[in-house]
């Protein structure tokens, strides 16, 4: 894609339109009737962990342009479920099965085999094998006669696989050879709601205070690092215990068990952490005309075993943290807190951001927060009442010595 068409992108995320790059198209046909009865246009990041001698480095790949609807790829018949097998490179392939209720279809199955002996996606691979990996959790969903319809970031986690989906346009049980007229829109590009400005009643938090492990986070492109970041992170949600009463379930972010994922563009940055744990998306925003960025949207997945309803997805709306001037980083070593929604709170330890603009693959002079600042206050308050101390007691020394030898003359 031309510098252009990139900034020409970024201008339609400005104006709330999202475009996450050159989208492909793959159709399956009836073998009889050669009615088409998937229509598939879409672009797919991939991150996979595989092992290269003693480490464990993830490969980062976009499903590429010359990627083809394999033979294998079928209608369902006699019982079968339709597929679509997409195939790419040397023995790679996504096998997306589909399947109906009552009132629509969705993604049954996805399925992803990838050939670690490509050395090329896998370069120094201690294994030559192929692996297979799936998901039965896609959330692809559209109803009868609708096509499904996801612009933004849609994640789907396969065991060691991340696989992030962008533009998407997917039917499935078409009956003739195009899109129908009416789509299923994807919670991701569903309008957010505002969060309530009433804070709870709550009960007290438990009392585990330990501070989280620091992680590192980054998002890179072809020519580096989009996004960098380092940072402990702790999440406070609000929840309906079984008795119906409001209480806190408060844990810390293994980063060991991270897999970080993500989308670079111009002006719009898409960070996806991934864990047991929780799916926690943060999305930045360049605001060309100050010459800033800023986190402008927090999207958090996750469980609270014991709560009434334990599946929570909280969604904070458009906000505005971590401002910063370009090209450089914002810092807070100070504890701070990120008031998502009613029920969400996130606590970052020692953190340190930057977004767009990245050179040398490293953090740009940082920007303090206001709590470090006034963090910095006391050491010097203190610092200048010691030096203080330290002239008055020279001063007083001086004047007595100065006394005592006035006392004395000579004979």
């Amino acid at each position: 894609m031309t510098r252009l068409g990139e900034a020409a992108l970024g201008i339609a995320l400005l104006v709330g339109i999202f475009q996450f790059g050159s989208t492909i198209r793959f159709e399956v046909k009836d073998d009889s009737s050669k009615i088409s009865c998937i229509l598939a246009d879409l672009s797919i990041n991939f991150t996979v962990d595989y092992k290269r001698g003693d480490k464990q480095p993830k490969a980062e790949f976009q499903l590429p342009n010359n990627a083809v609807s394999d033979k294998s790829s079928s209608c369902g018949k006699n019982g079968s479920l339709p597929v679509l097998v997409i195939a790419f490179g040397p023995g790679h392939s996504l096998s997306v099965q589909f399947n109906k209720s009552d009132s629509g279809y969705q993604v049954d199955v996805l399925t992803f085999r990838y050939n670690l002996s490509d050395a090329t996606l896998f370069p120094e691979s201690i294994d030559n094998d192929t692996k297979v990996v799936s998901s039965n959790k896609s959330e692809i969903t559209a109803k009868t006669n609708q096509f499904y319809q996801c612009s933004s970031p849609h994640l789907i986690v396969m065991e060691n696989v991340n696989a992030t989906f962008y533009d998407v346009k997917l039917q499935a049980y078409l009956t003739a050879n195009n899109y129908s007229t009416n789509a299923s829109i994807c919670k991701e590009d569903s309008p957010p709601t505002s969060a309530p400005t009433t804070a709870p009643t709550t009960t007290p938090a438990p009392s585990n205070n330990t501070t989280p492990e620091i992680g590192t986070y980054n998002v890179s492109e072809k020519s580096g690092y989009c996004i960098l970041s380092k940072m402990g992170l702790r999440l406070n949600v609000t929840y309906k215990n079984k008795d119906e009463k409001d209480a806190f379930y408060l844990f810390n972010i293994d980063p060991k068990s991270v897999n970080t994922t993500g989308k670079c563009l111009n002006t719009s940055i898409s960070m996806t952490l991934v864990s047991n744990q929780a799916h926690i998306q943060f999305d930045f925003v360049l605001n060309t005309t100050e010459g800033k960025f800023y986190l402008s949207h927090v999207h958090v997945n996750t469980t609270v075993p014991e709560a009434k309803e334990p599946n929570f997805d909280i969604d904070s709306g458009s906000v505005s943290f971590l401002k910063t001037t370009e090209h450089k980083s914002y810092k807070c070593n100070a504890k701070q807190t990120l008031q998502i929604t009613d029920k969400l709170s996130i606590y970052t330890y020692s953190l340190q951001v930057q977004a767009f603009d990245i050179e040398g693959n490293k953090f740009g002079p940082a920007v303090e927060c206001a709590a470090d600042e006034n963090g910095m206050l006391v050491p010097i308050i203190v610092g200048a009442a010691l030096a203080g101390l330290v002239l008055i007691v020279l001063i007083a020394y001086l004047i007595g010595r100065k006394r005592s030898h006035a006392g004395y003359q000579t004979i």
